[in-house]
This record gives C-alpha cells, structure tokens and sequence, in this order.
C-alpha cells in the first residue's frame, strides 16, 4: 500500500465529508475510495471513521491522525521540491477562499496562471465570513482587516479603497454631503461583511471618524448592494473593484471624495507550516502580483 496517497484520500474524506466527494475531487471511483481508507485503516489496526448511510465521523484515532498525516504529507511534497529544484512542475489543487470583490477581480486574471502552469488547479471560494482553514481544506484565505488568529500565518498584501456612493438620481434635491456625520441622515445600504456593516469608517488621512448608520436594507453580499445602490436606493460603500466603472461612467457619484472610507489591510493567511508546497507558494505569489498590478491596492498606493 503507497502509505502516502492512503493518507492524502483519507484527508480528503475528511476535508469533503464523504467519499463520494472525495472521489469526484481525486477523479476516482467511490468505491476505489473507500478501499483504500480501509486498507489504511487495516495498516494503522485502528477505525478512523464511523461510518453511516448518511453520514461520516471521525473517531478519535481519526481526530489525532489529522496533525500527522499532515506533516506526512507536507514532508512528501517539500521533498518532492527538493529533488527536482530547477525543473520543479506545478501541480495540484489550491483551495483558495477570498471576499466576494476581491474573487471577481481574481477570476477574471486567473486564466493566466491556469495557461503557465497546465496541472494546476484552482478551488475559488467567494465568501464573506472567515473560515476555518483546516476544517475546510482550505490552502490559503484573504481577508480584510486585522487578523487576531495568532495560529495563522499572515503576509499583508496591499490595502483595499472603497467609495461611499449613490445614483445621480437618489442625490437629486438632497443636500450634497459636506462631511462623513452627514451620511446618517440618509438611506444606506449595508454590506454586513463578518457581521460588521453598520458602523462606517472614514479618513482624509489625518482624522478617522466612525459614523453609526440605521440602514434601510442589509445585505451578505456586495452584488446584492451594489443593485440596490444602482436602482436608486441609498448610499453605499462599495470596493472599487466594484463602482470603479459606475463612477467613471456616470452611473454612482463618488460621494465625501475629500474624506473616503477608511482603507483596510488586504491579508493573505493560511496555516502554519514550515513548508509551503510549490502549488500554494505559486498561487501566493501570484495573489501578491494581482493586487500589487492594481494602483489602488498596491502597498504603496496612498490618497
């Protein structure tokens, strides 16, 4: 039995929760699967999974398998690096998980990647809340903000801008805003990103202020916001990955250019490991080059 590949299906299964799913993943039969986390099963004299008609869960033998069969693997692959440094081929599956903007922005350069390194794959995953990269599998996650997860590894990236802004239309007869504490006088619109949607922030640079708002609609995702906000319904404050050709076209009106929405830290993560594979550290850097293309995220880039 190749004791490797039986540890990395049996990741699998518990990363996808069936074997079914681990099998469409690995492009493998079900039943080729479940053999072989038998057959490791056999090999360690140990059950690593209850098994039901409906359902898998680990034991606890499974549950203290995890962390080894990591390192297992992790040692494998930066092995595999090793010996073939110089003529090293990128290959594999990256599951890499981002805001919903920033995975727009994303998707639409990936083809790039893809096309330089033919067996490479990439799982994209567009969500608001944070995730729990080991339970879900996932390789690496962007987040926006301050990272509090000491257990995570974290490289800042660039900086988000965003714009507070409305239709031509909505403004028409209201009184033109002259500062951020003008906002609350007005319908907003919520993306509650991580929960945290109803108090803005703005800066001009040299003073930050937080304006308390009482939105008229609340949404999970910035697709959602960005309809309402173009239907007329309110201010918003919105990526400009988003609004950047609404603006330009005349469609939302950058509203408060002179004190803009504060800008906040663009942050990769992603376990703790002393050795990236060649996969991950591929798509690291290629996350890296995307954003630092882009004038208004770069590190370097100021108001």
């Amino acid at each position: 039995m190749d004791i490797v590949c039986a540890l990395q299906t049996f990741m699998r299964v518990v990363e996808t929760g069936s074997f079914s799913a681990a099998a469409a993943d690995l492009s493998r039969t079900q039943p080729a699967v479940s053999r072989q986390v038998s057959a490791l099963e056999a090999h360690l004299n140990t059950r690593l999974l209850h098994r039901t008609t409906t359902a898998l869960a680990l034991t606890a033998e499974g549950e203290q398998l995890i962390p080894m069969a990591v390192k297992v693997i992790e040692a494998v692959e930066a092995l595999s690096e090793v010996s073939c440094r110089g003529g090293a081929t990128v290959a594999g599956k990256v599951r890499l998980a981002l805001p919903t903007p920033l995975g727009l922005y994303v998707s639409d350069r990936l083809g790039t990647l893809l096309d330089r390194h033919r067996g490479l794959s990439v799982d994209l995953l567009c969500r608001e809340e944070p995730s729990d990269l080991v339970e879900e599998g996932i390789d690496l996650e962007v987040r926006l903000g301050v990272v509090a997860d000491c257990s995570l590894m974290c490289r800042r990236i660039g900086w988000t801008t965003a714009f507070l802004v409305a239709t031509p239309s909505y403004m028409q007869g209201r009184a033109p805003l002259q500062i951020p504490d003008d906002v609350g006088a007005h319908d907003c619109i919520c993306y509650s990103r991580a929960g945290n949607g109803r108090l803005w922030s703005f800066s001009n640079g040299a003073e930050e202020v937080s304006v308390r708002v009482s939105p008229r609609l609340i949404a999970s995702n910035a697709a959602a916001v960005h309809r309402s906000v173009l239907a007329g319904n309110g201010l918003a404050v919105l990526s400009h990955i988003v609004v950047g050709s609404d603006i330009a076209e005349g469609r939302l009106v950058n509203l408060l250019p002179e004190f803009p929405p504060s800008r906040l830290p663009i942050n990769v993560v992603y376990p703790s490991r002393r050795n990236l594979p060649l996969r991950i550290r591929t798509v690291l850097d290629f996350l890296i080059e995307v954003v630092g293309e882009d004038p208004l995220m770069a590190p370097a880039f100021s108001h």
